[in-house]
């Protein structure tokens, strides 16, 4: 990746070379480049130069910079080739990319791209576009190797020689059986040191890691994290070798999903950028927040209620903000630690107890010395050891019941098949803003002829 300073000097100098049409030059320069860095050039290159840009490079560039646009620009990059020019592009494309890339444009345009492919690239993208979203079927590239059983480390050779520069990775060969069911795998390590003439199936592996067409992306990406894998092969429900995921798109499916989660968990609303404009941004976002407006009416209704309370003991408003944050911000870390074990672990029983039982301890330790610390404050403050108790008491009560809400909530969610990075930060504030109001006003009317 090319940092902004270099950025600046090679677009400026692709700028000349273009107004100047020198393409030799031009080559050379980007031929130092990877794909992204080639698309970020294109993206902050003014408009007039664009299409000479775009003139400039073959059809792999293209379809190498197209597959790092965003969806956007995606579109705009299209219109920019023409029809003709934009199937070949996409033919270069990995299948996979392609089918999200159609995925995203009009039926119109997708209907008219997909009749103007060739017969047997039409049918394998619309077969992945069938294929539920977030799946690794959707997620995989039939651009891999597999060889027959009865193959010798020779006819794999000659094989590798043929698709080497076609495949996605040849970092690991599947072996099928006749009806193309997956039997085994070899890793290009273990053929080179293999004897020419030494059948595969003597050296391959037969206990083959695979996922399923309808494996959630997730679960995909978590396979690949666990084994270190470079690449997993997926079958359909006959075990029948379809396709694999590699770990690129793997990598891609955490940045999207985690980016999902935080916004989810910050109540943002989906789909909002640095480049997503403010009428749209607070469209995404109002839902939530109106919904959390509701919500927090009950935080004042609970004020009222002990209005006399606080008449008496003024000393009380103080620390109303301190302990609903306090609350707010246990409740919003336990969420956060959940919902990241919820991701990389597999969860059962004893998980689940074990994880309730630390933050339940986290909450008694976190309480106890938040606790102590406010109560010494409160009594040095107004010299009220009895205002000191409250504060402190509630303090230690609302932590522990923060910390344990942060932690059950998204638990309960997982367990009903409900992405637990819904219950976001600000839901889980918000409804220990209640309990922390409720508990603090409750204590201190429980002690207000002492407190007077």
């Amino acid at each position: 990746m090319i940092n902004n300073w270099n950025q600046n000097e090679i677009t400026l100098q692709v700028i000349k070379y273009l107004k100047e049409a020198k393409m030799n030059e031009f080559h050379v320069l980007l031929d130092e480049l990877q794909p992204y860095d080639i698309a970020q050039i294109y993206e902050v290159l003014p408009a007039k130069h664009q299409n000479r840009f775009l003139s400039f490079l073959n059809t792999s560039q293209l379809a190498d910079i197209l597959q790092e646009l965003d969806k956007e620009q995606q579109q705009k990059f299209l219109n920019k080739l023409g029809v003709e020019k934009a199937l070949d592009v996409m033919d270069e494309m990995d299948n996979d990319d392609l089918a999200n890339l159609l995925e995203e444009l009009s039926p119109e345009n997708k209907e008219s791209f997909l009749a103007s492919m060739k017969a047997e690239e039409s049918q394998v993208i619309q077969n992945l576009m069938n294929y539920p979203p977030e799946t690794a079927g959707r997620l995989m590239t039939d651009r891999f190797v597999w060889i027959p059983y009865h193959y010798s480390v020779r006819d794999v050779v000659d094989k590798l020689k043929e698709y080497a520069e076609i495949a996605e990775t040849i970092n690991y060969l599947y072996v099928i059986d006749d009806e193309k069911k997956l039997i085994g795998v070899v890793s290009y390590r273990d053929l080179i040191l293999a004897e020419a003439d030494e059948q595969i199936k003597n050296i391959m592996y037969e206990r083959v890691i695979s996922v399923t067409v309808d494996t959630d992306q997730e679960q995909a990406a978590r396979m690949i994290e666990r084994y270190d894998f470079l690449a997993v092969p997926v079958v359909d429900h006959n075990n029948v070798l379809v396709g694999i995921v590699t770990v690129d798109d793997m990598i891609d499916v955490v940045m999207k999903e985690a980016a999902e989660d935080i916004e989810k968990l910050s109540a943002s609303g989906k789909n909002i950028d640095f480049d997503t404009k403010a009428p749209i941004a607070a469209f995404r976002r109002l839902p939530w927040l109106i919904l959390l407006l509701f919500i927090g009416i009950v935080s004042g209704t609970i004020v009222s209620i002990f209005e006399e309370t606080l008449e008496k003991v003024v000393a009380l408003a103080f620390f109303m903000p301190m302990i609903a944050g306090m609350t707010g911000n246990t409740g919003t870390q336990s969420l956060a630690v959940v919902v990241r074990g919820l991701i990389t672990k597999d969860i059962n029983k004893k998980i689940v107890a074990k994880l309730i039982f630390r933050e339940l301890s986290v909450g008694i330790m976190i309480g106890v010395i938040c606790g102590l610390l406010i109560s010494i404050i409160a009594f040095i403050w107004q010299g009220d050891a009895i205002l000191g108790l409250v504060v402190g008491s509630t303090l230690v009560i609302t932590l522990i019941i923060g910390t344990l809400a942060g932690t059950i909530i998204p638990l309960l969610l997982h367990k009903f098949k409900v992405d637990p990075a819904v219950a976001s930060g600000p839901l889980i504030t918000t409804l220990n803003d209640i309990l922390s109001l409720f508990i603090y006003f409750g204590i201190a009317t429980i002690f207000i002829t002492r407190l007077m």
